[in-house]
């Protein structure tokens, strides 16, 4: 089958889409499309590799589910669109910013200039059906996401690794922490954010920790 993904990504993981589960979770997911209205649109699923080559990638924030609004999820996890109100995890993880590395919040919730300087913003669940939170978990998503991973701990070293939440932070358990940088909280979400997201510091921790390693830092 024919994934349309960046080249350096295709990759690393040919393997992967040749697996049987993949095969299912693609058939699943076309059928999907074609019934339903399903988030983002078919041609961004892979917008979070696409925009954040292998071979760049310094920085990983992984989310769970894609947004499941009209208009909000373009493949990246925590981000929308231009012109789309800021989510409140989102809005918090603006303000922790602003607390941590002084940064005005912007205007618009769209984080792809992060991905564009090596961060990947990957959600464990790639596609959701519109107004159903959930919808396309234990379909093979997590399995793919987390070979992903797998790959980056394995093939990369010194990368960062933003872990928000107890899912994101049981999904990395298996990261090396003597190769990278493993950073871990409570989820930005207004339930837990007052409980150890805010003054977090992982901006300028993941900065400070790639200059370190003569590593380009992130214009967060």
């Amino acid at each position: 089958m024919d994934v349309k993904i960046e080249s350096s990504w295709k990759n690393q993981l040919t393997d992967e889409f040749e697996k049987p589960y993949f095969k299912k979770l693609s058939e699943f997911v076309h059928n999907e499309y074609r019934a339903h209205q399903i988030f983002p649109p078919a041609k961004l699923i892979f917008n979070a590799f696409d925009q954040c080559p292998f071979d760049q990638l310094k920085v990983v924030i992984l989310g769970q589910d894609p947004y499941h609004g009209p208009g909000q999820a373009h493949g990246l996890c925590f981000s929308v669109n231009d012109g789309i109100d800021f989510p409140p995890s989102l809005r918090n993880i603006f303000k922790e910013l602003k607390q941590d590395v002084g940064k005005e919040i912007p205007t618009s919730g769209n984080l792809t200039d992060w991905a564009k300087q090596g961060v990947l913003l990957l959600n464990a669940t790639l596609t959701v059906r519109a107004h159903t939170a959930g919808s396309h978990q234990r379909k093979g998503w997590e399995e793919f996401t987390d070979a992903v991973i797998h790959k980056i701990n394995e093939e990369k070293e010194h990368v960062v690794f933003i872990l928000w939440g107890n899912y994101a932070i049981r999904k990395g358990e298996f990261i090396d922490r003597n190769k990278h940088l493993v950073l871990t909280s409570v989820h930005p979400s207004p339930l837990s954010a007052s409980r150890g997201f805010f003054g977090n510091n992982h901006f300028s921790k993941a900065n400070d920790f790639l200059a370190s390693k003569d590593l380009t830092s992130i214009e967060w």
